[in-house]
């Protein structure tokens, strides 16, 4: 499934993503997420907590897929 997300600003955090759309309710919880190997930043794994995401990139997790904008 595909979803588009929009960044305000310049570029999102990726643990500040995963929070924002849902999946992680906590820091700690977003931090459990990247290092378990799940996150893809534009077909390759993304293991930097804090690594940033920029409008036209693809983010896929699990089987959702999500467009930045």
């Amino acid at each position: 499934m595909q979803e588009e997300f929009k960044i305000e600003g310049d570029y999102i955090e990726l643990m500040q993503f995963l929070k924002a759309i849902g999946l992680a309710q906590t820091g700690g919880h977003a931090k459990m997420i990247v290092d378990s190997e799940m996150v893809m930043r534009d077909g390759e794994v993304e293991l930097r907590r804090r690594a940033k995401l920029r409008a036209g990139e693809m983010i896929q997790i699990r089987d959702q897929v999500y467009n930045l904008k």
